[in-house]
């Protein structure tokens, strides 16, 4: 009986392995790193939106949540599609299912720490509710960053395709080169344009899918450039230096316009803040010196109007330091 004793140890030992070998490789395949790196580059390819059906049935479409289900009933909201291009033009990996999620979870504990802090209900619950548009506004200052960055680097990357091109590089091969040799995130955007044509998508509707994804105002001047050229030929290295030159005299005019606005925007900034930083002075050396703000109903009455000719005071203000180039 023994050494079947110890062959059963022997075989149980190795099954066990086995199924923890299999359990990570199902895992690892499914949700690993590489998976990840694949699902992303999919999803971006699919989510450009100038495809036909046919050659959109070669493609893994992009999925909104990560449940089926919930994808399913995702479809029926209106205009969920550009919620997800918009996700993916921030650069964050949520999905519209995920971000759903995130917005529904934040006011339930915010309700509940303002409670704990002795606020009371109602201002409590309007606050709890307002922080469901926290993660909505994260989207968009990440997507706003990642646009900016975006511009900013656009110059460079039409510097690279006109010298692509000099030395006897075809626009598609130029395309290519961006992606692999520039920095994130314009490498990552031109790169997918590059699997797109190597999948079998023509260069027009590349084009237009970058566009799509990438919408800044010279990168469309671009792509209307590219497929004006393919129509009526013309020297595209000639025609990229003239773009660039446009837009690097743009970006100087920008900066002269940001630093000349730049003390009107300060000011903006003090009066705004001003009587809010004299009310926490005040309050924090003499606690009941403004009670009677709002225990008084003149009080009140002094308080909403305040507020109401500062609110418009800030978008004047606003009016006045914003200038259009």
């Amino acid at each position: 009986m023994a050494p079947i004793f110890y062959a059963a140890i022997v075989l149980l030992f190795a099954a066990v392995v086995l199924s923890i070998e299999g359990a990570y490789e199902w895992w690892n395949s499914r949700h690993g790193p590489a998976a990840k790196r694949v699902e992303s580059r999919i999803r971006a390819v699919s989510a450009g939106g100038h495809l036909g059906s046919t050659r959109l049935s070669i493609l893994k479409e992009r999925l909104l949540s990560e449940s089926s289900l919930l994808d399913k009933g995702l479809l029926y909201l209106p205009r969920v599609h550009a919620i997800d291009l918009f996700l993916q033009q921030s650069g964050v990996s949520w999905t519209v299912g995920r971000l759903f999620g995130i917005c529904a979870v934040m006011p339930p504990p915010t309700l509940a720490i303002l409670l704990f802090a002795g606020l009371p209900l109602w201002p409590s619950l309007g606050v709890a509710l307002l922080s469901a548009v926290l993660p909505l506004l994260y989207v968009r200052y990440r997507r706003g960053r990642r646009l900016r960055k975006l511009d900013r680097q656009f110059p460079d990357v039409c510097d690279m395709l006109a010298r692509a091109l000099r030395s006897g590089h075809a626009f598609t091969g130029a395309i290519g080169m961006v992606g692999s040799e520039f920095a994130e995130p314009m490498s990552g955007e031109f790169r997918i344009t590059f699997d797109e044509i190597n999948y079998g998508i023509s260069l027009n509707e590349a084009l237009l899918n970058l566009a799509t994804r990438v919408p800044i105002r010279d990168l469309r001047y671009l792509v209307i450039a590219v497929l004006i050229q393919r129509e009526t030929g013309g020297n595209l290295a000639e025609l990229l230096d003239g773009i660039t030159l446009l837009i690097r005299e743009r970006f100087k005019l920008f900066d002269k316009v940001r630093v000349l606005s730049a003390e009107g925007k300060m000011s903006a900034w003090i009066l705004g803040l001003l009587p809010f930083g004299a009310a926490g002075v005040m309050v924090t050396i003499n606690p009941g010196f403004l009670d009677v703000l709002w225990q008084d109903p003149a009080g009140l009455k002094l308080v909403w109007t305040v507020l109401g000719t500062m609110v418009f005071g800030v978008f004047w203000m606003r009016h006045i330091v914003k200038m259009r180039v």
